[in-house]
């Protein structure tokens, strides 16, 4: 009954002018065009808008006004929002413009390419033959699959990869706020591990486009794979842990394989992705040899973590009674 009423007193009042108490009409369908004003000192929806930043190449009034930047990007906005955040100008030691918004400075490392790759966890105990075999099954699917095709294996891989630091850190944070107590910066250690991963798939993305079947496989694969570990990770954190040791070994195989197939000249070996370079700190002549170098080594830090955090649990102590190896690359 109000409504019916509120409808119209609405449409009468269209007719008689295009503009009445800051209710904005449409004279030819005033059913369908009118907006509210701000009411209570709420605000229309965001005051957020954007600006088209000026290259030189516009600025010189140069070429047919396409804009074109270092990425290949025809034109670049800048956001100008009512909240008054600002995008941070961030520049290299250099002094020249640091371009990814994805990763900062800061968060670069070179990779210890030192580790001892060959180290590895003996199953001893049910679960971790449970662990170990459970790995070893999902290879043979990987394998037929993928066989020597090593950059769209290393895609797939690094979806995976990602999941579990995520899980975990996520998981580790909800019993955090129950609980009212600290994690022993492990919450920060898995989701570093997991960003780590994320990087690493953003790199062989600039390797290996990925075709459209592929694509759907990683979204099957990523969803099964999240909550069977979270499932597995609730009912069982050192069995969550130990698997994804053994995953990290796996990796590490992977990795030494695809290394192989470019030095036997099988793959060619393409300068390194410019997002490889400045994430860990390559040299300008970096090549994919030198990028599989780096993430080989940094699946081998992220094995002896994962086993570690399981050794924890197996001798009864939580994660947070052991200072978690944060920044451990």
């Amino acid at each position: 009954m109000i409504t019916t009423l509120l409808r119209r007193s609405l449409l009468d009042a269209s007719k008689q002018a295009t503009s009445i108490n800051g209710i904005l009409c449409h004279q030819l369908a005033p059913a369908k065009y009118f907006r509210v004003p701000a009411v209570g000192g709420l605000r229309d929806f965001s005051k957020m808008t954007f600006e088209k930043k000026k290259t030189s190449e516009e600025e010189e009034g140069s070429g047919d006004g396409v804009k074109v930047n270092d990425q290949g990007n025809k034109e670049e906005q800048l956001i100008v929002s009512y909240w008054g955040v600002k995008p941070m100008k961030i520049t290299k030691e250099d002094g020249t413009e640091w371009k990814w918004s994805c990763f900062r400075p800061w968060e670069t490392y070179k990779a210890d390419l030192t580790i001892d790759l060959k180290k590895h966890h003996v199953p001893s105990t049910l679960p971790d033959k449970f662990a170990y075999w459970t790995v070893k099954s999902l290879r043979w699917p990987t394998d037929l699959f993928f066989q020597r095709r090593y950059g769209c294996r290393a895609m797939m891989l690094e979806t995976v990869a990602a999941v579990p630091g995520m899980v975990g850190g996520m998981l580790m944070h909800f019993k955090s706020l129950r609980r009212f107590e600290q994690s022993g910066g492990w919450i920060k250690a898995l989701l570093e591990e997991a960003e780590n991963e994320r990087m690493h798939l953003m790199t062989f993305m600039e390797v290996a486009k990925p075709k459209w079947y592929e694509r759907a496989l990683v979204i099957s694969v990523q969803g099964v794979f999240f909550n069977a570990y979270l499932i597995g990770y609730i009912i069982s954190p050192k069995f969550a842990h130990r698997m994804v040791g053994y995953l990290e070994e796996e990796a590490i195989h992977s990795y030494t394989e695809f290394l192989k197939e470019l030095d036997n000249g099988n793959i060619e070996n393409v300068p390194a992705p410019a997002i490889a370079v400045d994430y860990w700190r390559l040299e300008a002549d970096a090549t994919l040899r030198d990028v599989v170098m780096v993430v080989r080594a940094d699946e081998a830090h992220h094995r002896d973590i994962n086993h570690y955090a399981s050794d924890i649990h197996y001798q009864g102590h939580e994660l947070k009674e052991a200072p978690a190896p944060m920044g451990y690359h």
